[in-house]
């Protein structure tokens, strides 16, 4: 029988989510971010999940030709636009809007055949210092972009760095209408944070991406306080229990110690699958629907928790390593991490079930 980890993909969760930001941000186009493999939860899921998507955000080009093929025929935003002039080609193709943040981008599109039409999105640097142009080459770079013969539309863009602070996007938000003052042209600014916290920034199109998965994108408020579902479960079974003795260890490098006698669960999950290995003893997870925590380090298959308060569990008792019991950002708050890398993270050898509850 196959080994008992699954993580189990609610569709409906995903739908919810998408109308929690369409709620904050009312008559806004909504774009649905499904890079990365949808964070983790797979394309077609993303695909089904977010159906009501005005569009859908990724980087991938290859993902974004599986997406036509599954018959999406509503807009595809390219992130990180063209990597080189075969992708201008595609966008054209299978129009695909290219977001331009660098000069050769611009030579690209510069470059494309007469019968090409794209649509393409200029990004600003507002702060974050990763992909955009300074103020003046953003305005040139639109000027130029209007110009092209191949270029139909031109929209405007920037993402911030700190919207998960209360305050701290405002500066930026200054800096693009500054710089987007007297162009004529849609825009997208707001990302998950922004879109629950920032409506000055909702503009004419918002990109949430970590709320749509059910997790938050703020340290200090927790994704149930915003209305938000987990739309992953990560699940698999005890496989053995183990009577340790105070003073006897678990675990590799026999970093914990048992202060009392204990009934210790092993759990078929571990750092091959994609939980985090440097998760501490004390890391919350759920035992046949109750709360408890892990003890020792995360091996590759394997993981140990603390059975005391549950004299029934034995082998074969569902483990939920997180989910609705335990949220997705409690494990990696205690992992020292973030909620989206776990999602990512989850390794493929995991099997995925999608369920439309």
């Amino acid at each position: 029988m196959p080994r008992p980890i699954l993580a189990t993909i609610s569709i409906a969760a995903m739908r919810h989510n998408l109308s929690v930001a369409r709620a904050h941000a009312p008559g806004r186009f909504a774009w649905a971010v499904v890079k990365a493999d949808g964070y983790g939860h797979g394309l077609e899921n993303a695909l089904r999940g977010f159906a009501d998507a005005d569009g859908l955000a990724l980087v991938e080009f290859d993902r974004a030709s599986r997406l036509r093929e599954r018959g999406w025929t509503k807009p595809l935003l390219m992130l990180e636009g063209a990597f080189d002039e075969t992708d201008v080609a595609q966008a054209a193709r299978q129009q695909l809007q290219l977001v331009v943040h660098e000069p050769r981008q611009l030579d690209w599109i510069g470059r494309a055949p007469g019968e090409a039409v794209l649509d393409v999105v200029v990004k600003l640097n507002s702060g974050m210092n990763r992909l955009g142009f300074d103020r003046d080459a953003f305005r040139a770079a639109f000027e130029r972009l209007r110009r092209l013969p191949a270029v139909r539309s031109v929209a405007l863009m920037t993402h911030f760095a700190d919207a998960d602070r209360p305050g701290a996007a405002e500066a930026p938000l200054r800096r693009f209408e500054e710089a987007a003052r007297g162009l004529e042209a849609p825009r997208s600014l707001a990302n998950s944070a922004a879109t629950l916290s920032l409506p000055a920034s909702h503009a004419s199109a918002i990109r949430p991406g970590i709320m749509l998965y059910g997790a938050t994108p703020f340290d200090d408020r927790d994704a149930r306080s915003l209305g938000l579902r987990a739309a992953m479960t990560l699940g698999s079974k005890l496989i053995a229990v183990q009577s340790v003795a105070p003073g006897e260890a678990v675990g590799y490098g026999s970093t914990f110690r048992a202060p009392r006698p204990m009934r210790i669960g092993i759990v078929a999950c571990g750092y091959a699958d994609g939980y985090p290995r440097h998760a501490p003893t004390g890391t919350p997870i759920a035992v046949a629907g109750l709360r408890t925590q892990t003890v020792g380090r995360v091996s590759m298959d394997m993981l140990a928790v603390d059975l005391s308060a549950l004299p029934q569990a034995a082998p074969g008792a569902p483990v939920e390593l997180w989910g609705g019991t335990v949220p997705i950002d409690e494990v990696a708050s205690a992992a020292g991490t973030i909620g989206y890398e776990l999602m990512c993270a989850v390794a493929p050898r995991v099997p995925r079930r999608a369920t439309d509850d």
